[in-house]
């Protein structure tokens, strides 16, 4: 994970709790004893749901930061250790389970730390080979047995975003092309529905989600929107990640079909147009990033 020390972010949503370094040190000083010495650091993060900090060399405390976030801390401390030993990279691997304390309010985690950086859409070394590698991860996390599998954030049919969508654009105004984005998205929704069983899908692969290590893709983080439905979700990365001339080499590892793939354009579509007035001033990375897919789904259009 990106290893750089980070101060008191600006808050991002309204219901957020204070976070700093020395309440964490008290925490994992109450819950976890042996851990008590080791030093805390707070590491600059674009995630919008949980903080996180270095605990010494080896591990890492994952803190929600609001009320909707708590949901996902059980669900990953549930379903990583299932998913994990199934899948051909490094996910979190979780060592400790906390519990609210020291007014903190709500459960909390500790990882191993995992080694790499999160690439930069528009700047990725070894694209063709990053594009196969998240490919095999996707084709694996659908390999897997769906029996008992939690129902995904984002495993529905596109159309239960459309209100969310519209509503989104209109927000935008004139910083975006809104006739433009408003026909893709109505393109998007025209693609058939997922007409096979529930599949497990990431749900959330961002570039702030990905870790790659020496030009390899080394891990795949933040499982709190894993579950099965309709994977196309997934293929959000081709756009908020890949390089356009990658992205084929992508749907060829992943196997979409021209209906799944019309669904993954819609789905990256939607998060970015969503995201980006309520992330606008408050995370500049996730707003870039949603500009950047914008730009490259307009762009495919022509």
């Amino acid at each position: 994970m990106s290893d750089h020390d980070s101060p008191s972010p600006p808050r991002m949503h309204a219901d957020e709790a204070d976070l700093d370094a020395p309440l964490v040190q008290r925490l994992i000083a109450r819950r976890f004893p042996q851990w008590a010495a080791l030093p805390v650091r707070r590491l600059a993060s674009s995630g919008t749901e949980n903080a996180m900090f270095r605990l010494g060399a080896d591990l890492l405390v994952r803190l929600p930061r609001r009320p909707g976030a708590v949901p996902d801390v059980r669900h990953e401390q549930r379903w990583l250790p299932r998913l994990g030993p199934q899948l051909p990279v490094a996910v979190p691997e979780l060592m400790g389970s906390g519990e609210p304390d020291e007014g903190y309010p709500w459960p909390w985690s500790v990882y191993r730390w995992l080694q790499g950086r999160n690439p930069v859409a528009g700047a990725v070394p070894e694209s063709e080979r990053l594009a196969e590698e998240l490919g095999a991860f996707v084709r694996a996390l659908r390999r897997i047995s769906p029996l008992d599998g939690p129902p995904s954030h984002r495993g529905g049919p596109l159309g239960d975003r459309d209100e969310l969508t519209r509503a989104a654009v209109a927000e935008l105004g004139g910083r975006v092309d809104t006739g433009a984005v408003t026909a893709l998205w109505e393109e998007c929704l025209r693609a058939p529905e997922h007409s096979g069983g529930p599949v497990w899908a990431h749900g959330d692969l961002s570039p702030g989600n990905v870790l790659v290590d020496e030009g390899r893709l080394s891990a795949v983080i933040d499982f709190g929107c894993a579950g099965v439905g309709d994977p196309a979700v997934d293929l959000v990365v081709a756009w908020n990640l890949l390089p356009a001339r990658v992205r084929d080499t992508f749907r060829k590892a992943v196997g979409a079909d021209d209906a799944e793939w019309a669904r993954g354009r819609g789905w990256a579509l939607s998060i970015s147009l969503i995201q980006l007035p309520y992330y606008w001033d408050t995370n500049p990375a996730l707003a870039e990033n949603s500009r950047h897919v914008i730009a490259e789904i307009l762009a495919e259009a022509g």
